[in-house]
């Protein structure tokens, strides 16, 4: 750090305002003023919840005001929304003393929270306080100096947000090629092919044990649906419980995946279908359904098609709840599907999979240069707090 850099507590040079527990039975979802909470910090928006009731003006949150989260992953935000109200565990930055100017602190600030580790924990959810922030020893160049590097990263930033949004943009323009593909290839497959239902392709259409499984510190891993990557479509064993090997032995063979079998969510975030290419040991909660196929349907193409745009529509118009929406077994089964023949399956396969790989070849170079640019950030971040910009 450079020798005239002075360093001072936050409670030195600014207060913070602390937000209220607004009476939920006067939140509404589109009359009076929206409330920022964590979500919509995150977001940068307004949430969905509004309050429609009396209010003092000095939880009244402008563009441009420093917002901090208090719970979860910590994190200093720019107001950029319209006039909200500041609700509990979020607090603003506010009378600042002129020692700091506040975009230096918003560039600064972020690196000093993730440092604090002695926050309270309530199950998995971390909270942080408003002394701890205004603990924070934090640096104090000479005002010109803190302009300068304002508009460094200013600047440099402004270059390296309109560079992710391009790489980001391109990343999924390279999935949509897929997607494009992948709709075109099976429109014919519904023209020409036999019109049958999924039940129809299919030795099996299932779900997951119905009762809560027996957790156990070793034996065969029983998967979620949060143990499912949606955009890669495989299965992360990294974070799963056990259950026992009894449990798992005493199972139906149709609760047992096997190679070649599909594994389709029917919960929440439903419609993923996961080809199993390989066999392994374990078992699935009910959230999650199994298709598997007859020997004249190829895995592949079945998962292909379970991934399709109108197999997705047949399943958006049919599921059911309101706060999780849910495909049931009856509709799985009942899917309109194509029947085609086993060698065109093969066909459509090679040509799906040869564009898939082009995909993925495509995403996975905008995404290291997404992270490149991540890191440049962080850099230059670095860079400035240390004197070193």
């Amino acid at each position: 750090m450079k020798a005239r850099w002075q360093r001072k507590k936050l409670a030195d040079v600014l207060k913070i305002q602390n937000g209220y527990a607004f009476d939920s039975k006067k939140f509404n979802p589109s009359k009076g003023m929206p409330l920022v909470r964590i979500r919509s910090l995150k977001l940068g928006i307004e949430t969905e919840t509004w309050f429609n009731g009396p209010y003092d003006e000095k939880y009244v949150v402008q563009a441009g005001d420093l917002l901090i989260g208090m719970d979860g992953e910590f994190g200093c935000f720019e107001w950029k929304g319209n006039p909200s109200l500041l609700n509990q565990r979020v607090c603003r930055l506010q009378d600042f003393t002129g020692e700091l100017i506040p975009k230096f602190i918003f560039y600064g600030i972020n690196e000093y929270l993730k440092a604090i580790e002695d926050v309270t924990g309530f199950a998995t959810v971390k909270h942080l306080s408003s002394k701890q922030v205004l603990d924070i020893d934090f640096p104090v160049p000479p005002l010109p100096e803190q302009q300068r590097i304002v508009a460094i990263l200013d600047e440099a930033f402004a270059g390296i947000a309109t560079a992710r949004a391009n790489a980001e943009q391109n990343r999924q323009n390279a999935r949509a090629l897929f997607e494009s593909h992948l709709q075109s290839i099976f429109a014919d497959a519904w023209q020409t092919g036999e019109l049958v239902t999924l039940a129809d392709l299919a030795i099996e259409i299932t779900d997951g044990d119905h009762m809560p499984p027996p957790k156990a510190l070793s034996g065969v891993p029983f998967i979620t649906i949060g143990n499912i990557a949606k955009n890669t479509r495989t299965i992360d064993f990294t974070d799963t419980f056990m259950v026992s090997k009894e449990y798992f032995d005493r199972l139906k063979p149709n609760k047992k995946p096997q190679k070649g079998d599909v594994l389709y969510t029917v919960t929440g975030s439903f419609g993923i279908p996961v080809l199993l290419s390989e066999h392994r040991d374990f078992c699935f909660q009910r959230h999650i359904g199994l298709v598997r196929p007859k020997p004249e349907v190829n895995s592949e193409w079945l998962c292909h098609l379970l991934l399709s745009p109108q197999i997705f529509k047949q399943a958006n118009d049919g599921a059911t709840g309101t706060a999780q929406k849910t495909i049931s077994l009856k509709l799985l089964r009942g899917y309109q599907v194509p029947r085609i023949p086993l060698a065109l399956q093969h066909a459509v396969v090679t040509k799906l999979n040869t564009v898939s790989k082009e995909t993925q070849r495509l995403e996975s170079l905008y995404q290291q240069k997404i992270a490149a640019l991540d890191e440049l950030k962080k850099s230059l971040l670095h860079q400035a707090f240390s004197g070193a910009l």
